[in-house]
């Protein structure tokens, strides 16, 4: 083992046990007769060799004396645990290490004589940096959290790589400043903090071999396999770009890894639900390989080639397993899938299908030369490597959607009227350099200069309401079950009936608490697998067949679950966002007559806008601040319209929600950008990226000092940070006032700081809900919901 694996340290590093052979001074004077005699045994055989207390730098010391050192360290490496624990004495960060336990020596012999030890990603710069972070803990005594997870990766006795999570005791150590040692203020650790790059900065403030490291520390190592591999894998399958993603082998390793199959092997098949083929997909045909379509390109899923295996995975979305192809062959009426997989060598196999939504994505293949390798029992590993691999190829799906539709579009998307000159202008000059030898570069759409206005209504507790839906539709399909299995013959299948009763009102029960993430899925799939089949099975009295039938007809036909209280949420969701957006577009046609300005809305849970003005995007017409002025009055008193809109609806609407609005104010001029991967414009520069992060986080923001959101039903509230935005509005606020628009009360507050962001405040107004319309025709939920279709 290489011991200097790292050239430069700000330590000198002195192995001593000094702190253990003070205990045992100590122990030797105790009353206690064994102790004191093994104590006094112990520091007879230490006195021939001083330099475990005062200190070793000549590491062949520790080689001539492991058994006495091993007894001095026996406290602290019980024998009874030498087969269990993976520990050692080290130095922190440092390639020095001994007194293995038994299973350590074993994981080593396994490596292999040519293994060297060394912590997973990490370099001169970190270990110098960590050492000089250890003494700024100790010495010190700051408070900097600079240990990240560090790893070992050792491979097995059959080449496996395992993944060893290291933890450290630095308990018997001690950091003491040489006469070479800077001396640092609190201003020079404060410039070291926010300087980690800076090694040289580092070093000058920590010079080489300045401090003293004496004693000893312990690692322990964790066997973090599985979690290692699986975590590699997502880093590795959620690489955004085409470039970046992984290649088979390391595929590979890391379900060897998982699996602890040396010879194991990754493929993968793409599933088109329009013309039911498997196909090889295209964007990772280099990266990774597939068994069940080694020379063809795509295969008809209702091919002879599967015969009846893959029913249950096209149908049932199970796993198919094959743990030997041989008897497969011999015993099963699909011989040409076997005779395909054993002219591969491969001799077991998992082919699990990847879904998302109830849909099928794709087919993760594993395989093996050997028999047994894979079979049902390792196979439910797949469950804790599936869902990255979902969001992979739900991923690639979207991209490959992305792109057909860049196909179509061409370079540009959809443009709004008000910067479609531009574009216009970058395409003629495009069209007279097609004859050019040389490709055309287009170049980036930019307004420089313009003037931010966000606003947004938004549905208030709408993952609330959607979640309370979701139960109370659960609750009442699990009832119904209930109630049919009430009715149902008593001699019929007593004891299942009875088990299956208690599983349903645990489910009921468990729905009283907060929704989990998988709830909902878990229930669907314990119906679907359990209670159907169940139902269908079963003798059934008159009134049982009736519940019966009148359950099925309940079911929606997409989920196969209770749709009702959703159904209704889901309604009242678009109805309103329908509503508020056909009010903002209406408007916004009469506030482009105020100046043309580029406008875009978004539908969310909600509605939201953001609209840009200045010269840049109407250079043919002179810009003046009053345009600015005039568009925010208008945003405000179209908010106000909103607001009322929603009122009205509200009788109507099958669910009852409500709705917050907020303004954005923001002063100084910005630039926006159109992206062209996004098809979209968007804020251009670190500095204005400030207005971006404000848009995301405000609306969940609190008021400063308090657990109270700023926004709140029925109230607009305005955010702004300058004085100047603050006269501004309270002008506009008091002419809606005059109006009769916004009620005489208002609220002004602080908000508390986001991240990066602080002195932002708030005004909050309520609008009058006024019965201008109480006598026009009353609307109902069916004309609104014929609107709506």
């Amino acid at each position: 083992m290489d011991i200097h694996l790292y050239n430069e340290s700000p330590f000198k590093t002195i192995i001593s046990f000094h702190k253990l052979i003070e205990s045992f001074e100590e122990i030797a004077l105790s009353d206690v007769d064994y102790r004191s005699n093994y104590a006094k045994a112990i520091l007879k055989q230490i006195e021939s060799i001083p330099e475990l207390r005062t200190g070793i730098e000549d590491y062949s010391i520790i080689k001539n004396n492991e058994a006495l050192i091993k007894n001095i360290l026996a406290d602290l490496f019980p024998t009874a645990l030498t087969q269990n624990e993976i520990k050692a004495v080290t130095i922190p960060f440092q390639n020095i290490s001994f007194n293995y336990t038994e299973r350590f020596k074993k994981i080593l012999r396994n490596a292999g004589d040519e293994f060297n030890m060394e912590i997973r990603d990490f370099d001169d710069h970190q270990f110098y940096i960590n050492n000089c972070c250890l003494i700024l803990g100790n010495y010190y005594k700051q408070r900097i959290d600079f240990n990240r997870p560090f790893f070992y990766d050792i491979p097995d006795e059959d080449g496996i790589e395992k993944h060893y999570r290291i933890l450290y005791n630095a308990d018997f150590m001690e950091i003491t400043p040489t006469e070479n040692a800077v001396h640092l203020t609190q201003e020079d650790i404060d410039l070291l903090i926010d300087n980690y790059d800076d090694i040289e900065l580092w070093k000058t403030k920590f010079p080489k071999g300045s401090w003293i490291l004496k004693g000893f520390g312990i690692v322990s190592l964790f066997d973090a396999t599985t979690e290692s591999a699986i975590s590699n894998l997502k880093s590795n399958l959620l690489k955004p770009d085409r470039e970046s993603v992984t290649t088979d082998e390391v595929v590979a390793n890391i379900f060897r890894s998982i699996f602890k199959i040396p010879n194991l092997k990754v493929g993968f098949i793409i599933y088109n639900p329009e013309e039911e083929k498997f196909v090889k997909p295209a964007k990772l045909e280099s990266q990774l390989q597939s068994f069940l379509l080694s020379h063809d390109q795509e295969i008809d899923c209702k091919n002879a080639f599967f015969g009846c295996s893959f029913e249950n995975l096209l149908t049932k979305k199970e796993p198919f397993v094959i743990s030997n192809i041989s008897k497969f062959i011999e015993k099963s009426s699909n011989k040409k899938l076997g005779e395909h997989l054993l002219k591969q060598g491969i001799q077991s196999c998992v082919f699990a299908p990847v879904i998302k939504d109830d849909h099928l994505l794709g087919v993760l293949e594993l395989v093996s030369s050997n028999a047994r390798d894979l079979n049902s029992v390792n196979a439910t590993k797949l469950e804790l490597v599936l869902p990255y691999l979902t969001d992979t190829i739900d991923r690639y799906n979207t991209d490959m959607q992305h792109q057909i539709e860049a196909i179509i579009q061409r370079e540009y998307t959809t443009i709004h009227p008000s910067v479609y000159w531009k574009f216009k202008k970058e395409s003629q000059n495009y069209f007279q350099n097609t004859n050019h030898t040389k490709d055309y570069i287009f170049k980036e759409i930019v307004f420089k200069n313009v003037y931010p206005l966000y606003g947004q209504i938004d549905i208030k507790g709408s993952s609330e309401h959607r979640n309370e839906t979701v139960k109370t539709d659960l609750k009442n399909q699990l009832s119904a079950l209930l109630e049919i299995f009430e009715s149902q013959d008593p001699n019929t299948n007593l004891v299942l009936l009875e088990q299956r009763k208690f599983e349903l009102e645990s489910f009921r029960t468990e729905l009283d608490s907060p929704l989990k993430a998988d709830t909902e899925q878990h229930i669907q799939r314990y119906i679907e697998e359990e209670i159907h089949p169940l139902l269908k099975n079963t003798k059934e009295t008159e009134k049982s067949e009736k519940l019966e039938r009148l359950y099925f007809e309940s079911l929606d036909e997409k989920t196969g679950l209770f749709y009702q209280e959703r159904k209704k949420f889901d309604n009242a969701m678009s109805i309103i966002n329908k509503k508020l957006a056909t009010v903002l577009d209406r408007k916004q046609v009469e506030a482009q007559q105020i100046y043309p300005h580029y406008y875009e809305r978004f539908k969310t849970d909600g509605v939201e806008h953001n609209l840009y003005i200045g010269a840049s995007i109407a250079p043919a017409k002179p810009f003046d601040i009053m345009y600015l002025h005039n568009l925010r009055l208008w945003q405000l008193q179209t908010l106000c319209e909103m607001e009322l809109e929603h009122h009205q609806l509200k009788e109507s609407l099958p669910y009852e929600l409500d709705v917050t609005s907020l303004i954005l104010v923001f002063s100084a001029p910005l630039s926006i950008r159109f992206r062209m991967d996004e098809k979209r414009f968007d804020v251009d520069g670190t500095y204005n990226a400030r207005y971006e992060v404000v848009k995301k986080r405000i609306d969940k923001s609190n008021i400063k000092g308090t657990k109270e959101r700023i926004t709140e039903k029925e109230k607009i509230t305005i955010v702004y940070s300058q004085n100047s935005e603050e006269a501004e509005y309270l002008k506009y606020i008091k002419y809606l006032q005059h109006k009769k628009i916004l009620e005489p009360s208002i609220e002004q507050f602080e908000i508390e700081d986001l991240q990066g962001v602080s002195g932002l405040r708030a005004i909050r107004v309520k609008v009058i809900n006024n019965t201008r319309n109480s006598a026009a025709k009353k609307i109902t939920y069916q004309d609104l919901l014929d609107e709506l279709n």
